[in-house]
């Protein structure tokens, strides 16, 4: 089996519109948790997301196609062309059918949708924007960018909820590991923080209606009473290690094993005894060709539902044993709030720099201790220690779960 490595980076999200400036607030463990600025929140239960900050599409995308986008992928382009500058590929005498994107988005252009569905009911179905469809479809972040380089090789859009990034990840390695491809782009991008995302979390009863920024998301905390919507992107250059070498890349680090199970059991509730989060992260590190006691920390899942962190608790007290008690996992989602089918993309590149940085990011804003969730979850500080070994995990609705497993590379 070949080796993959991962040789560039690029983010948008709630913390940061580049790499370096979110992790810079991961290590510093800023909140980019506050008030909804997109819509007017008057009368409404929720109030607090995770919003991307100051960023200028037009820096990045010409005006006139911007109207042809939805904001999800115009935040995917971005971060793709970040992780692309970053990793310095040159395209010349390159096979591009050897080239392959796979980038999720849970929900795709729900901005747009709703938009659409507002002018159809006022002026009629067949007055809505001929853009519409190509503008909302999930996959349409993949094939932008694989239209922007020129990628021939494998481009799809896993959609698996919040757990779609990290599958798209997990593919990819598959993909570049088992010889289909040398490259591809992979990630996730989500822009889910509109009247009607926000709208139908709340009524399903996930989100937290704290109006308290710094007391909303709270991975872990027994306070805790549901997530905060996050929006952003984050894509990953993933690359087959000889390719890499021979070009003379920067590598962040290896990626060494992908696990993957479905709780079968509801379409949103998680299993509450862990047991097939455990499957999923025990097949990872067994693809991993490693001992549990090898993983140094963990990028949790760690959306702030009461169901959710105990039950990954015990999932990873399954799967390791009595090293769950020695290891470190802590949830980014604290900064940066739940970017859905973004979250395993963020956070695998949070993962990525824990990995080649020797930082354990921290659970921010932790204050209640929980007898449910009674691991070590690097409360409120990050940690410099060594780090050679780090696990990402997803969770998403209807019951997927995958985890991710990178490696120091030295």
């Amino acid at each position: 089996m070949r080796r993959v490595v991962i040789t560039g980076l690029g983010a948008v999200t709630p913390i940061g519109n580049n790499v370096k400036d979110m992790w810079e607030s991961v290590c510093e463990g800023r909140c980019g948790i506050d008030k909804i600025t997109h819509f007017d929140t008057t009368d409404r239960k929720v109030t607090v997301a995770g919003e991307v900050k100051n960023f200028d599409p037009e820096s990045i995308i010409p005006k006139s196609e911007l109207r042809k986008l939805d904001v999800f992928c115009v935040y995917a382009i971005a971060a793709a062309k970040e992780a692309v500058d970053d990793s310095g590929l040159s395209f010349d005498g390159e096979d591009m059918e050897r080239y392959g994107v796979m980038v999720s988005s849970g929900i795709g252009g729900l901005g747009t949708i709703q938009k659409e569905c507002e002018r159809g009911n006022e002026k009629g179905f067949d007055r809505v924007s001929p853009h519409f469809i190509p503008m909302s479809i999930s996959n349409m972040a993949a094939g932008h960018i694989a239209i922007k380089y020129g990628f021939h090789g494998m481009c799809s859009c896993v959609v698996t909820a919040c757990a779609g990034a990290t599958n798209a990840i997990g593919d990819a390695f598959r993909q570049i590991r088992d010889g289909y491809q040398d490259v591809v782009l992979t990630g996730g991008s989500e822009a889910s923080i509109t009247p009607f995302g926000i709208g139908g979390f709340t009524s399903l009863k996930a989100l937290s209606t704290s109006e308290d920024p710094n007391r909303a998301s709270i991975p872990f905390d027994a306070e805790r009473s549901g997530f905060v919507m996050g929006e952003g992107s984050g894509i990953l250059v993933l690359e087959e290690y000889e390719h890499a070498i021979k070009r003379g890349a920067k590598i962040y680090c290896e990626v060494v094993g992908y696990g993957a199970t479905c709780d079968a059991y509801h379409v949103t509730a998680p299993l509450e005894d862990g047991k097939m989060a455990a499957a999923c992260m025990k097949q990872a590190v067994k693809d991993a060709k490693i001992e549990p006691e090898c993983i140094d920390y963990i990028n949790a899942h760690g959306t702030s539902t009461m169901l959710n962190d105990k039950g990954e608790t015990s999932a990873v007290k399954i799967a390791f044993g009595d090293h769950a008690r020695k290891l470190m996992i802590s949830s980014t989602k604290s900064m940066t709030g739940h970017l859905l089918g973004a979250s395993g993309a963020v956070e695998a590149i949070i993962t990525a720099l824990s990995v080649k940085n020797d930082v354990v990011p921290a659970t921010i804003n932790y204050k209640v201790p929980d007898e449910n969730c009674d691991l070590d979850i690097v409360p409120n500080e990050a940690r410099h220690t060594t780090v050679n070994y780090a696990m990402s995990n997803s969770l998403g609705f209807g019951g997927h779960n995958a985890s991710l497993i990178l490696k120091k590379y030295m």
